[in-house]
């Protein structure tokens, strides 16, 4: 009986692709999901990691773990290389090929560095659990250096930190290294004062957060500068290098860069044989489904849908929303029913930008500051359900709220990046 059930092969593991597995658990269908990592991360509260705010594991769970009992999926921990629609096969390198009768692509976005690729080495980004704890490490061993530095300009470039990207992760970013450099690493040194550290966010764009209205953006600038942190706009980074960034003519000496400024969808996207968008995101059609392909569905930031004239963005709740619909889409195929449009269903949009301080769309309600901030806890507190237990997370971070403490400072010396500064450099 189970070799005649149609086989559903989910690509990637994030939102879109758990959901679109947990939506199936009760069909009698056989998924297949291959993800390259062994675990799902909560991608919102990255940056925690990033900055020593939480630990890896309070942000991420196996997902064999996760689908545990969901007993018609088979987990793959292998890296999807190409897809022949015609066919209806995946290649997945030395992993050997998965046939299919439905799809869904849920591979996501990786950093775009706009054609300046070298610039990765010396400022990386953050999509990863990977890129979390190598940022960490920089950021950490950058003090560690400056207690050991004897030169005063080359202890404040060990002391400068720059964010390349002023929307949510940058200005999230940005916070939390301020407030390490102005409340948690007090009196940890005795060499310099880590509050000399400087915390620069640069956007090329006339504003900080541009996907948010102007009123919220404007708020969001003075929160972050009370922050003690060099806000610029209309700042285009030209060049990095080892020792710091230029910024037009004008040269920051930094050792610590951070990329927040742009992605780029997973290359998988072109073996589809679909229109791409500029970011290379797959054009789909209002169900989500290739044109010509109808047992193939791409979604979450893999996907370009456009509704009422504007793109769905990029963020955890539209992918979600998408793996549920292409999940539900399926079920309708089960049945002989024709798939349903996909609707964006927009709950709004929340950054926090540091302790009591942050912006909130929600519908007509614009929120700054401490409700903004509230309201962002609360909600990522509740979506953090199937992760280390909510309520030791919620302990951690009340703990660090009175306390101003960072329990996650670990530096570990087995990361594939050495950080600009370090042996050999």
């Amino acid at each position: 009986m189970a070799e005649t059930q149609p086989h559903v092969v989910i690509l990637g593991g994030g939102f879109a692709g758990l959901y679109a597995a947990k939506t199936l658990a009760k069909a009698p269908v056989k998924i297949t999901l291959v993800d390259r990592s062994n675990h799902h991360l909560f991608q919102p509260l990255l940056y925690q990691v990033a900055t020593a705010g939480l630990s890896a594991v309070d942000i991420a769970r196996p997902i064999r773990l996760i689908l545990k009992k969901q007993r018609n999926v088979t987990v793959l921990m292998a890296e999807a290389e190409r897809i022949d629609p015609q066919a209806r096969r995946v290649s997945l390198g030395k992993a050997g090929e998965l046939s299919y009768d439905r799809l869904i692509v849920a591979t996501g976005a990786t950093h775009s560095y706009f054609g300046n690729e070298a610039w990765e080495a010396h400022a990386p980004g953050l999509k990863t659990l990977e890129d979390a704890l190598d940022i960490r490490r920089r950021v950490l061993l950058a003090y560690e250096r400056a207690e050991t530095e004897p030169d005063p300009q080359r202890r404040q470039a060990y002391l400068t930190f720059v964010v390349i990207g002023a929307g949510p992760t940058g200005a999230e970013l940005a916070g939390a290294l301020s407030e390490i450099a102005h409340h948690t690493l007090v009196s940890d040194f005795r060499r310099f004062d880590s509050k000399q550290a400087r915390v620069l966010l640069l956007e090329g764009m006339d504003r900080v957060l541009p996907p948010y209205p102007p009123e919220l953006s404007a708020k969001a600038q003075r929160q972050l500068e009370k922050l003690n942190i060099e806000v610029r706009t209309g700042a285009r980074v030209t060049g990095i290098d080892s020792g710091g960034v230029w910024v037009g003519e004008e040269r920051i000496e930094a050792r610590t860069v951070i990329w927040a400024a742009g992605v780029a969808a997973s290359p998988l996207g072109a073996s589809l044989g679909a229109p791409l968008d500029r970011a290379g995101r797959v054009k789909v059609e209002k169900d989500l489904s290739l044109a010509g392909h109808p047992e193939c569905q791409v979604v979450g930031d893999l996907t370009s849908f456009e509704q009422d004239g504007a793109k769905v963005p990029g963020v955890a709740p539209a992918a979600v929303q998408q793996g549920e619909h292409a999940a539900r889409n399926i079920l309708r195929a089960l049945e002989g029913k024709p798939s349903r449009e996909f609707r964006y269903r927009d709950k709004g949009s929340m950054a926090t930008l540091g302790r009591k301080a942050a912006v909130a769309e929600l519908g007509k309600i614009h929120l700054s500051g401490l409700p903004a901030w509230l309201a962002w806890l609360m909600v990522h507190i509740f979506f953090l359900i199937g992760f280390r237990n909510r309520f030791v997370v919620l302990f951690e971070w009340a703990w660090a709220y009175l306390t101003y403490q960072r329990s996650a400072r670990l530096i570990l010396h087995d990361s594939p990046r050495e950080p600009p500064g370090g042996p050999g450099s």
